[in-house]
């Protein structure tokens, strides 16, 4: 009996930290098809959530981020309603490891972080890594581990990430960063190691020593000095030239056609510049 309302409640409270919270919006969703053409398995895939508890991590965190995923291309038989195949690994609150499809996040502000010089076989070795644990299914009856999100009270900084790692309770590791650090250390790929300077007779020395897997948070890849920041408007080409302002008169009629993207219905033009044309052709396909 005892389980069974502890499941009860656990539920509940999951339920309630997976609501949207009152009020938010994405700041600046990424564009969908510059965001799909430069992803590359092993990248991770940070996102700024809207529910209760993404702004209680991002709090805890000082962050703009509040959930992870790695991105493994298109290797699932899914799909999403729209049609769109899942491409994504990712641990939520009450679900466990999960795939997903990107456009799931298509209005999210989000960033990619490509880890730097990680060879071929070590980057599927990532990924492998986290489709093995694919239905990994999270234990929610830690109440302990849920009732801590709901108390609203100041925390002083020095404690906000033991917050999310204390107790080893599992709802604390459906912050997938913690997987995904598992993975990049399967294969001795550094994020935020700590460091040991050691002096010799020769020279001073720096030794990496491991952090464990649950003190990582999604901000630490966005951080890490391993990981390279990718923003697709820049890799697929940017021309501020071909942006076009919303207080700039609308070209000629008979130039209209040459826009390189079709005005907003608003008005208001999208201030992104439009992609490559054998880039776009191979989205397409």
């Amino acid at each position: 009996m005892t389980d069974i309302a502890h499941g009860w409640l656990s539920r509940r409270i999951v339920k309630y930290l997976e609501q949207v919270s009152p009020g938010q919006e994405s700041f600046t969703p990424s564009d969908p098809s510059a965001l799909e053409a430069v992803l590359q398995p092993g990248d991770v895939l940070l996102v700024e959530g809207n529910t209760r508890v993404s702004g209680i991590i991002k709090y805890l965190t000082q962050s703009t981020w509040s959930h992870s995923a790695i991105y493994t291309g298109p290797r699932f038989n899914k799909r999403a309603s729209d049609g769109k195949p899942h491409v994504l690994i990712e641990a939520n609150l009450g679900q466990g490891v999960i795939t997903a499809p990107l456009s799931k996040y298509m209005s999210f502000h989000t960033r990619i972080c490509r880890p730097v010089g990680l060879s071929d076989e070590d980057r599927e070795r990532v990924v492998d890594y986290m489709i093995k644990r694919l239905g990994i299914e999270y234990d929610v009856k830690n109440i302990i581990d849920l009732m801590r999100y709901l108390v609203p009270v100041p925390i002083p900084a020095r404690f906000r990430r033991r917050m999310l790692s204390f107790g080893s309770g599992v709802p604390t590791k459906v912050i997938c960063s913690g997987l995904i650090a598992q993975a990049f250390e399967s294969v001795s790929y550094p994020i935020l190691p700590r460091i040991e300077l050691v002096d010799s007779r020769e020279k001073r020395r720096e030794i990496l020593h491991i952090r464990h897997h649950s003190l990582y948070m999604p901000r630490d890849f966005d951080i890490s000095p391993y990981f390279r920041i990718v923003k697709p408007t820049i890799e697929l080409g940017f021309d501020y030239h071909k942006l076009r302002w919303a207080n700039r008169p609308l070209p000629p009629e008979d130039e209209r056609e040459d826009v390189p993207r079709p005005l907003a219905e608003s008005g208001n033009p999208p201030l992104v510049p439009e992609l490559p044309e054998q880039v776009a052709a191979s989205i397409s396909a």
